[in-house]
């Protein structure tokens, strides 16, 4: 269902959108470069693949803000009728209005289909516009919602700038922890060992020492490197990740090909083999962008040790330092990462429930919660391996390892 809303300033804002009802070159205008995650080609995949789709959950209504019929602004928005695959979790706000006799889905959310990646949410060109769209965009989603009959909004793991601009607006805003590795100039891993406590700098020097005894070897492929034959293997290494657990993967085998077609330069594997074995064991997908690398998929054939702490996050700490990469973010979750580097970080999202008696009870429980959030980041810095002049945190250990 598309709608369109003219705002005061003859600004026309449509809602309803496929990604390909957009010209990208318009679109990718407005992303001027930023997280790979928001660029056409990136949402295009995930339509094109049937991996975003009605039929999976994913129904995709993104809006476009025109003048004079050129595109100066974009959202990426979806009618979810669940919540799976959105890293920041409302079941219980869900069970709470199932136990009301309401119904919560469908609902609208704005955010990336399986990327717990903080990005540019409200695209422009324009820096100024984001602040003069704020409260049109917000009216125009609450009225797109009362016509399809969703219970609310939720903008998820928006980028700082993003941010500021909801802050403005009477949105809900949510508070959660992420754990970030940050390039501080440094020169070679030996370099970043340096910065570490001996104590803690011997066990990631003996978890990486451990893998190359193993016999592994590891192959960074990009662009034309990557054939269909190793994707295939990939995305059995993909799908076993989540076999495990008795589940399948969000993102379909033809997801891969057609985001290796769309930006080759951007997307890139580790596949490891081993020196006994023939073919690969393992493998891990990363994308980056001009200042950050990001660690999304991995999977191997079996469990080896220290395996998947080598791929997923030394390897790509190898890379952030020879690439001059700033910032390497390898995910949600995942308190194991803070002994290996990754600082914790605040990430949030923004929330508007139509139902008056719930928003203001998630209102005062997401108020609560992120003095809880902000004291687990104090907490979780006392977990870091660096020296006390490098972090100027050391203290009691009170988060359990997770191995």
């Amino acid at each position: 269902m598309t709608s369109a809303f003219m705002s005061d300033s003859a600004l026309e804002i449509q809602l309803g959108l496929s990604i390909k009802d957009i010209e990208p070159h318009a679109w990718n205008s407005l992303v001027c470069g930023q997280s790979p995650f928001v660029q056409h080609g990136f949402l295009l995949a995930l339509e094109q693949s049937g991996s975003v789709s009605a039929k999976t959950g994913w129904e995709p209504c993104h809006i476009a803000v025109y003048q004079q019929g050129c595109l100066v602004a974009a959202m990426p928005l979806y009618i979810k009728h669940h919540s799976y695959g959105e890293y920041v979790f409302d079941w219980a706000w869900a069970d709470a209005y199932r136990r009301n006799g309401l119904a919560y889905y469908p609902k609208l959310l704005t955010a990336i289909p399986f990327t717990p990646s903080q990005s540019p949410r409200l695209l422009t060109q324009d820096r100024t516009l984001p602040i003069r769209l704020a409260a049109p965009i917000f009216e125009a989603v609450k009225a797109y919602g009362e016509k399809i009959g969703a219970s609310s909004w939720h903008v998820l793991f928006p980028d700082h700038g993003t941010a500021e601009v909801l802050d403005t607006t009477d949105l809900i805003r949510r508070e959660a922890c992420q754990f970030h590795w940050n390039n501080k100039n440094f020169r070679s891993f030996d370099d970043f060992l340096a910065t570490c406590n001996s104590r803690k700098r011997k066990n990631l020097k003996k978890e990486r020492s451990d893998v190359a005894q193993q016999g592994f070897r590891f192959e960074r492929l990009i662009g034309a490197q990557i054939t269909a034959e190793i994707w295939d293997q990939f995305y059995v290494f993909y799908q076993n990740t989540y076999q495990v657990r008795g589940q399948y993967g969000y993102l379909t085998r033809e997801f891969f090909t057609a985001l290796h077609a769309s930006m080759p330069a951007q997307v890139f594997l580790i596949m490891v083999s081993h020196q006994d074995r023939s073919g690969y064991v393992a493998g891990a997908m990363f994308l980056k962008d001009d200042t950050t690398l990001y660690g999304r998929y991995w999977g191997c054939e079996q469990d080896y040790q220290n395996l998947h702490f080598e791929t997923c996050y030394y390897q790509g700490i190898d890379i952030c330092i020879a690439e001059k990469l700033q910032r390497f973010d390898a995910g949600a979750q995942g308190e194991h990462k803070l002994r290996r580097g990754f600082e914790p970080v605040i990430t949030c999202s923004y929330h508007w429930i139509s139902h008056p008696q719930f928003s203001k009870a998630i209102r005062d429980y997401c108020e609560e919660e992120r003095s809880h959030t902000e004291a687990y980041k104090q907490a979780a810095r006392e977990q870091l391996p660096f020296k006390a002049d490098n972090s100027g945190n050391q203290g009691l250990s009170i988060i359990k390892e997770d191995n």
